[in-house]
C-alpha cells in the first residue's frame, strides 16, 4: 500500500512539473515566433489550411498575440471561403489595434466589407478599439511619442548637410547629445515597464526609429559606444517576453552592425541584401533572434504577388 501511495506522489509531481513546464513554454515569445515561422513555410508551400492551424493554435496559446498574425489569419480563412472565421479574425485584429483604414486598404479583405456583416463590425468598431487602447499605457506612450517627434526633428536637419562628412560631423556634435539623452530615457522605461512597442503602447516603430538613429549616427561613433550595446540583453529579454518583434529588433541592430563595421560583415539583410555567400551568416544572425530567413521571406513576397494577400513582412525596415 505504501509504494503505491509513493507512486502516486511522484506521478502527481511529474504531472505538476509537466504542467508548469508547458505554462512557462505557453508565454515564451521565442517559441511563438519559431511557430510564426511555421506557418509562413506552410504558406510558402501552398498549405494555407496548415498554416492557419498553426496561427489558431497561437492564438489559443499566448495572452498576447501580435496584431500581423490576426491580419494574416483573416486573409488566409478568406482564402479558405471560411467568411464568418474570416469576420472574426479581423474584429480580433481590431482589438489589437488594426484601423479600420488600414483594414479598407488592404485590397485581398474588400469582399469582405460588402455584407450584413462588416456593417455589424463597423457598428462595433468604437468598442472594440476602446477595448484595445484600456490595455495601453497611455502614460509611456505620450512620452515615447513625443520623443520620437523630438528625434524626427533633429534628424532632419541632417538632411541638409549635403556631403557625408558634413552630415557626420553634425550628427557626432549635435545629434549625438541629444540622442544620447534619449537612450538614457529609453533605458529609464526600458528598465521600469519594459520595451516601449506593441504590446505596451500599440506602436512599433516610434522607438526604434529612435534606436535606429542612434545606431547610424557615425562608424567612428559606433565602435565607441556603449549605450545601446548594454541594452541588448534587455532587448533580448523583451523578445522573449514579446514585448518586441524580432524585426522591430532586427531593424535597430542592422543599422548598429552595418554602421559600426561599415558594411564589411554579413547582418540581417535588411538595409542591404545579402550576398549569394554570404546569406548562410545573415539567416544565423536571423535564427538567434527567431526570425525568418531570408529566402522564406522572398518566398512570401512571392505568394503575395500571386494570391493578392499581404502578409504584413515589416517591410519598413527592408
Amino acid at each position: 500500500m505504501t509504494k503505491i501511495k509513493i507512486k502516486i506522489t511522484c506521478y502527481s509531481l511529474l504531472f505538476s512539473s509537466l504542467a508548469t513546464t508547458s505554462a512557462n513554454e505557453i508565454q515564451d515569445y521565442n517559441i511563438y515566433h519559431q511557430q510564426v515561422i511555421e506557418a509562413e513555410k506552410f504558406i510558402a508551400s501552398g498549405k494555407y489550411d496548415s498554416a492557419l492551424l498553426v496561427f489558431e493554435r497561437l492564438f489559443n496559446d499566448y495572452d498576447f498575440v501580435f496584431l500581423s498574425e490576426y491580419q494574416i489569419a483573416s486573409q488566409l480563412s478568406l482564402y479558405l471561403n471560411d467568411n464568418q472565421k474570416a469576420i472574426n479574425y479581423l474584429k480580433q485584429g481590431i482589438s489589437s489595434g488594426w484601423k479600420l483604414k488600414s483594414i479598407k486598404k488592404n485590397a485581398y479583405l474588400k469582399p469582405l466589407l460588402k455584407g450584413e456583416e462588416w456593417k455589424s463590425v463597423k457598428k462595433e468598431y468604437p468598442n472594440l478599439k476602446k477595448d484595445y487602447e484600456s490595455n495601453l499605457n497611455k502614460k509611456i506612450r505620450e512620452q515615447v511619442k513625443k520623443m520620437y517627434s523630438k528625434d524626427q526633428r533633429k534628424a532632419l536637419k541632417a538632411l541638409f548637410r549635403f556631403s557625408s562628412k558634413a552630415q557626420d560631423k553634425y550628427a557626432e556634435r549635435k545629434f549625438a547629445p541629444h540622442s544620447e539623452k534619449q537612450m538614457n530615457d529609453f533605458s529609464k522605461i526600458l528598465q521600469t515597464h519594459g520595451y516601449p512597442g506593441e504590446k505596451l503602447i500599440g506602436n512599433n516603430y516610434w522607438m526604434s526609429t529612435i534606436i535606429s538613429h542612434h545606431n547610424s549616427i557615425s562608424t567612428a561613433y559606433a565602435q565607441k559606444d556603449r549605450l545601446y550595446p548594454n541594452l541588448i540583453p534587455q532587448l533580448k529579454e523583451s523578445l522573449k517576453n514579446g514585448q518586441i518583434s524580432p524585426y522591430e529588433f532586427a531593424g535597430m541592430d542592422d543599422w548598429y552592425l552595418t554602421v559600426k563595421y561599415d558594411r564589411t560583415k554579413p547582418t540581417y539583410g535588411i538595409l542591404n541584401p545579402p550576398s549569394r555567400s554570404n546569406l548562410l551568416e545573415t539567416d544565423e544572425l536571423r535564427k538567434t533572434i527567431y526570425a525568418r530567413p531570408y529566402e522564406l521571406r522572398e518566398a512570401l513576397i512571392a505568394i503575395q504577388k500571386k494570391t493578392g494577400m499581404n502578409f504584413y513582412l515589416s517591410d519598413r525596415w527592408y
